[in-house]
């Protein structure tokens, strides 16, 4: 399998790992480790990228993944601790972490164009699937007011990382 298809299987499987959590709902301390974990492995992806692409453009799409993800983190952790909430690792999270090492191992192979078309694919996967579970399971499951309130503040950010991907996506395709 190609490094840049074995990436995008990854993340296929994190969808069905989404999915599957569902059923049980996550709680409010599991979906505090998804939140980070999530942004996190995008970070990750996006410090790689800052060193391997090749296009101006997508360096910044990269640098951008990595300031407004940050951000997220940064403002998840105050609240978690604010609250007094440890995150609780679950198989969404776990399965979000080892989805990231496996796209980072992949994309670690590869250089110029190829590592651009790649990420840029990682992308619009990956925010397409943090999108999907935003929407259908971490929010409606989100007990508490403040959590379910900073989801919904931090999703326009994750349409519009997709929506920039596509964009990057389809001008890599040209």
């Amino acid at each position: 399998m190609k490094p840049r298809y074995a990436a995008m299987a990854g993340f296929l499987a994190l969808s069905f790992a989404v999915t599957s959590a569902q059923a049980a709902g996550p709680t409010d301390p599991q979906i505090a480790a998804i939140v980070v974990t999530a942004n996190q492995v995008d970070i990750d992806a996006g410090k790689l990228s800052l060193s391997k692409a090749k296009s101006p453009d997508v360096k910044t799409f990269a640098q951008l993944m990595i300031t407004d993800h940050s951000g997220v983190n940064k403002a998840a952790t105050e609240l978690v601790q604010k609250l007094h909430v440890t995150p609780e690792s679950n198989p969404t999270s776990q399965s979000l972490q080892k989805g990231g090492d496996d796209n980072l191992a992949a994309l670690k192979k590869l250089s110029g164009s190829a590592f651009d078309r790649a990420y840029v694919d990682h992308e619009v996967v990956y925010h397409q699937a943090v999108l999907d579970a935003v929407d259908t399971t971490l929010i409606p499951s989100a007990q508490n007011a403040e959590l379910k309130a900073l989801l919904v503040k931090v999703r326009p950010a994750f349409v519009a990382h997709l929506d920039h991907a596509k964009h990057l996506q389809s001008e890599l395709g040209k």
